[in-house]
Parts: structure tokens; sequence; C-alpha cells
């Protein structure tokens, strides 16, 4: 049974990085050969706002698709070790600076 995880990086992140984040994944995903098929693809599905990347990395379950308690286990599992892996390698996300309007408002003073 297939499952993607889709997430968003910075896209100032170096092809170094991205390298290195498809081969922590393959070695998460070889090191749990119960959980996942050792088969699997981490794919850059567009560039939006030119800030991010959006990448959807598609793996494939070892148990069937009636399964659904396991299945949100492994993926959650899964989800987790993707944020360790962000954090070893130094990937984040940064919101581009946002324009804020601001207005005065007056209110009357009180008088005694």
């Amino acid at each position: 049974m297939s499952d993607t995880v889709d997430f968003t990086i910075d896209v100032s992140t170096s092809v170094d990085n991205i390298n290195a984040l498809k081969k922590q994944i393959q070695a998460y995903i070889e090191s749990k050969p119960k959980h996942w098929n050792p088969k699997h693809s981490l794919l850059v599905k567009e560039t939006e706002n030119v800030d991010k990347m959006k990448l959807t990395l598609s793996v494939l379950h070892t148990i069937n698709h009636q399964n659904y308690g396991e299945k949100n286990m492994r993926r959650s599992e899964l989800v987790l070790e993707l944020k360790k892996i962000f954090e070893n390698i130094g990937i984040k996300y940064h919101v581009l600076p946002q324009e804020i309007h601001l207005t005065q408002i007056s209110t009357p003073t009180l008088s005694s």
C-alpha cells in the first residue's frame, strides 16, 4: 500500500542538503524493512511564491490497505523522523517578510 507525505522547504536550501535529505530518508526506510518497502521516491512538485519548494515523499507500506491503525502509526513515525532529519541537516522554511498597514484609532479622553 502506498502513502505520501507532502512538505515544504525553503527555496534557498542547497542541493547538497537536499541530497543529504534523500540519503537519510533512504537510510531510515531501509532500517525499517518490516514497515517499509525500500522502493520510495522524493519528488519536487513545484516552486511556489519564489520562496518555497513543495516536495512529496512516496513510500510503500509492507502491510495491506485494511490495517489503517498500523498504517497511521507508521506514517506518524515517518513524519517525526523527517522532522529529526530536517533539524539534523538544518533544513528550514522561512516566511517572507509581510507588509503590514497600521492605522491609529483615536479614543476620547475622559475628563474628571
